[in-house]
């Protein structure tokens, strides 16, 4: 919306843009500990999480079985109401929430008792985390919608991952390379020689040249 939609200011008769505000859930954060053959190849994790979800009784309406919430008959459902004031530029109007429904648009009169007519209770839900290949250590993933639930059939926050990787007894990680101490023996590094060596899923077998010299 322009600057004084967003603001709440109407010249002329003008209206606020959209229908009334919806609630948000809030933003969980979480750490998760990643080996390096998941990090190489990403996985998918599951957790469960303590947090708010939608009240299974109600389905988060906030209202018991059989009634649904009522439309404020003060602002006709649009959770704001006009307020005129005359000022040097002559009548302006504002927007500011509805006193009778604090700005949702709608009076919950027959409250769900399992929830108190907040749509949403503590409880654990099992959430399924999808890591991508390549990820490293302090990089944050965004999941939405697997936060905390809203009240009254709001928006669910997001899940906000941090990565943490552990180290690796056999390679130093640098980027997207793999660095590898080979320690050789003079005779192998003066004369060459056929030596194994690990790699993330397996052995892989290397040539070492004659006259190969140490930091090579």
């Amino acid at each position: 919306g322009d600057i004084f939609g967003d603001m709440g200011f109407g010249f002329g008769g003008g209206s606020r843009r959209g229908g009334r505000p919806k609630f948000r859930g809030g933003d969980l954060r979480m750490k998760i500990r990643l080996n390096l053959q998941e990090v190489a190849s990403g996985v998918t994790k599951k957790f469960k999480v303590h947090k708010n979800v939608t009240c299974p009784e109600c389905q988060g309406s906030g209202c018991e079985k059989g009634h649904d919430p009522e439309t404020c008959p003060n602002c006709n459902g649009t959770g704001y109401v006009l307020r005129s004031q005359r000022s040097m530029f002559g009548m302006m109007q504002s927007q500011e929430p509805c006193p009778n429904c604090h700005g949702e648009g709608v009076i919950v009169k027959h409250k769900c008792a399992h929830c108190h007519g907040e749509g949403i209770i503590e409880g654990d839900e099992i959430v399924e985390i999808t890591i991508p290949a390549g990820v490293e250590s302090g990089m944050v993933l965004n999941v939405r919608g697997k936060g905390h639930a809203a009240r009254r059939g709001g928006v669910p926050g997001d899940i906000q991952v941090l990565i943490d990787e552990e180290p690796n007894k056999d390679f130093i990680r640098d980027g997207s390379d793999l660095i590898y101490n080979l320690l050789l023996t003079v005779p192998q590094a003066c004369l060459g020689d056929s030596v194994e060596i690990p790699t993330i899923d397996g052995k892989a077998r290397i040539k070492i040249t004659p006259g190969t010299q140490p930091g090579t």
